[in-house]
């Protein structure tokens, strides 16, 4: 295990866990505040790549793009909330659950009809191409520092909103009791309107941020989607401190124990035995962790002020 693998595979488990918290953070949210079970959300990031790589082919500028997919990703996010979501506000979670599942099976097959099966792709800005010098013998692309940077920066943005404005005011209230926030007179409807919007478009963001470094394709947010459950999980419920956190430590976790996890078990077991058992448990990690946290904190790590 060298110390140049071992940063470089910290840096990408950071990675890793910005875009997660991108995902997790609209997740938690509407999970707390709403009571709701959106299954559909991975599907946000997919359309986002998808949107990204479009209005790239229809520009040939990245950041033009990128904008262009926020706000695709916000439209058809506001838009799915007004004619499929709100009404099923105050349903069951299984009639939630098969709806947003029916929205995962509609966008999936509606992303081959429109671009195809076959994987997309689209570069990353020329002034963004390189790589940079971060110790002797150690060049790490430049891009995957912004996207490093670009989460950690959203993530700030999203905390001020939360903590410091009278909307995020609402949220947090919110959050922790929904019937008393509506019985004091907030328009629920309107505040469950901006955090589906915020949610979307940050999952959105989270996908074209993705595009230029993994395949654009159908599914592509189904395995996101289920590491965002783990997140939300892990650091509570409604909390996005808890998202954040729970989201490095995931990516953190994830991304180390595939790289290690076969090198570290050959030190207590033979090579043969090593390679089939490293790379079984490696999957396994961030369960495992799951577990254990829920064992110790049954609420998550920083669960909301009213669970």
């Amino acid at each position: 295990m060298s110390t140049t693998l071992l940063v470089v595979q910290t840096l990408n488990g950071l990675q890793l866990g910005v875009l997660l918290f991108l995902i997790a953070a609209g997740l938690t949210l509407v999970f707390g505040v709403m009571d709701f079970i959106n299954l559909a959300h991975g599907v946000q990031y997919m359309l986002g790549a998808y949107f990204a790589a479009a209005f790239y082919g229809m520009t040939g500028h990245f950041l033009l793009a990128l904008l262009l997919a926020l706000a695709a990703a916000l439209l058809l996010g506001l838009l799915l909330e007004i004619l499929v979501f709100r009404h099923l506000y105050g349903r069951s979670h299984l009639d939630q659950v098969l709806a947003t599942f029916g929205l995962i099976l509609f966008f999936n097959e509606a992303v081959r009809a429109l671009w195809g099966s076959s994987p997309l792709s689209y570069p990353m800005p020329e002034a963004l191409s390189g790589s940079v010098a971060l110790m002797p013998g150690l060049l790490y692309p430049v891009y995957r520092l912004v996207v490093l940077a670009a989460g950690l920066g959203v993530a700030l943005l999203l905390w001020v909103l939360i903590a410091r404005t009278r909307v995020g005011m609402r949220v947090r209230a919110g959050a922790s009791n929904a019937d008393m926030v509506s019985a004091l007179g907030v328009n629920i409807r309107r505040l469950f309107m901006i955090v589906f919007g915020v949610g979307t478009m940050l999952a959105g963001f989270a996908g074209a941020l993705a595009g230029p470094i993994f395949a654009v394709e159908p599914n592509m947010g189904d395995n996101f989607l289920i590491l965002a459950f783990v997140v939300i999980v892990i650091g509570g419920i409604g909390s996005i401190k808890g998202a954040f956190m729970a989201s490095l430590l995931v990516g953190l976790v994830d991304t180390l124990g595939r790289s290690f996890a076969t090198d570290l078990f050959r030190l207590v077991l033979a090579p043969a035995a090593a390679n089939q058992v490293g790379p079984a448990l490696a999957s396994m990690l961030i369960y495992l962790l799951m577990a254990a946290i829920l064992f110790w904190r049954p609420a998550g790590l920083f669960p909301s002020h009213g669970q």
